[in-house]
């Protein structure tokens, strides 16, 4: 086998010149090299082909049967070489039929799908979706083996070859039950708030979220009679009984919209929070994932307005 790291491969080059040309002075100006390089160039060639490859017939320099054997493989893969250095292709999303996956919770799949799926009908109309639950303790491994596009969360202490953009930030907002008898103009006092019982998200199968931490700061507590580990459980639950719950500003419109429930500012002061995307620095400038992270990150804006 020959070992190509001794090999300059510029003499395949000077091969293809050559080839096409037939002329030592016109293959020297195709690859702009002076005759002598091109001179220097055939005997290299000939020495490691064991062949004279071009012989001289007239004013020609015609192939032999060496040459014209080896001709259609040089071209190949020389122009294998130059597509592989050759910028990516750009991504059409009209013709494309590529299947995105996107690991996120069901409260911002909720948000974002609705535009979402306007603007790949409009935009990228033959584009799937796949949508799977973001696992905090696994979604980079997803991400590097290529099995999800994007994660869409609340993400901290990544490595450094999974990449992040903040989408839009988050606050907390109080719902309870339309006519909810702790609720006076809209606002709730400290003491009501805690006399009532709650319900609360968690994925980790706890009772202790941000609300009973900086409760504890003040020495009070609040009884947790509801958790559930799905966002649109809530209203329904909170519609029909005198709980109460913190849930992301953003669910608000979608809340009180659909269900008999209202939403008040928390009695408490609670940090914000940002919603991000992460991805692969291996996709970071794939056609495709760049495009959807600009679709996401143009219905997030909106979403923050």
């Amino acid at each position: 086998m020959i070992d190509l790291s001794a090999i300059d491969l510029n003499l395949l080059v000077a091969f293809e010149a050559l080839y096409a040309e037939q002329s030592v002075t016109a293959a020297a100006q195709r690859i702009h090299v002076g005759q002598p390089a091109m001179s220097a160039a055939l005997g290299r060639l000939r020495s490691l082909f064991a062949d004279d490859l071009f012989v001289r017939v007239g004013r020609e320099m015609k192939p032999t049967a060496k040459a014209e054997a080896i001709a259609p493989q040089v071209t190949a893969a020389l122009n294998a070489i130059r597509a592989a250095l050759a910028k990516p292709r750009s991504f059409d999303p009209a013709a494309s039929q590529t299947v995105f996956t996107l690991a996120t919770s069901d409260y911002f799949a909720s948000l974002i799908l609705p535009k979402l799926l306007v603007l790949l009908k409009e935009q990228a109309p033959s584009v799937d979706l796949r949508l799977i639950t973001v696992e905090k303790e696994s979604f980079v491994e997803l991400l590097e083996q290529d099995v999800i596009d994007l994660a869409l969360g609340t993400f901290a202490n990544l490595p450094s070859h999974i990449l992040v953009e903040n989408l839009l930030f988050e606050r907390f907002l109080g719902v309870c039950q339309l006519g909810h008898p702790a609720l006076k103009l809209n606002q709730l006092s400290l003491q009501d708030f805690v006399s009532f019982p709650h319900a609360l998200f968690t994925l980790r199968r706890d009772d202790v979220g941000i609300v009973d931490q900086k409760l504890a700061e003040q020495g009070l507590q609040r009884r947790i009679a509801l958790t559930v580990p799905y966002w649109f459980a809530l209203p329904t639950a909170i519609a029909a009984s005198d709980l109460l719950a913190a849930i992301p500003s953003c669910l608000e419109q979608h809340f009180v919209k659909y269900y008999p429930v209202q939403c008040f500012e928390l009695p408490l002061a609670l940090p914000s929070w940002s919603i991000a995307m992460a991805w692969s620095k291996l996709k970071d400038r794939d056609p495709a994932n760049v495009w959807l992270r600009k679709i996401i990150q143009t219905i997030s804006q909106d979403l923050e307005m």
